[in-house]
């Protein structure tokens, strides 16, 4: 599923200049959430998650994700501790 979701979301999120880095299907009790994590070359700030989950989102409501019901969690790989000194 993983490289098929890279594969269709190709390079759309070039303009934000992120990628996605990995993409893992968990389930957490009754719940299964779709997880992509997006990297970049610098700390992505959450306004460039939203905007890249909108440009995910309909992506995948248009692929046959064979998945009854799950939640779509983006978000930024840490980049570790980050120090201003």
């Amino acid at each position: 599923m993983e490289e098929k979701i890279k594969e269709l979301v190709g390079d759309k999120l070039d303009k934000l200049k992120v990628w996605i880095d990995s993409v893992t299907l968990e389930k957490e009790d009754s719940e299964t959430f779709l997880r992509i994590a997006l990297d970049a070359e610098f700390i992505i700030p959450l306004s460039t998650v939203v905007m890249a989950t909108r440009i995910i989102n309909p992506i995948l409501d248009k692929m046959d994700i064979e998945l009854d019901n799950y939640i779509l969690d983006v978000y930024a790989k840490e980049k570790g501790d980050v120090t201003n000194e």
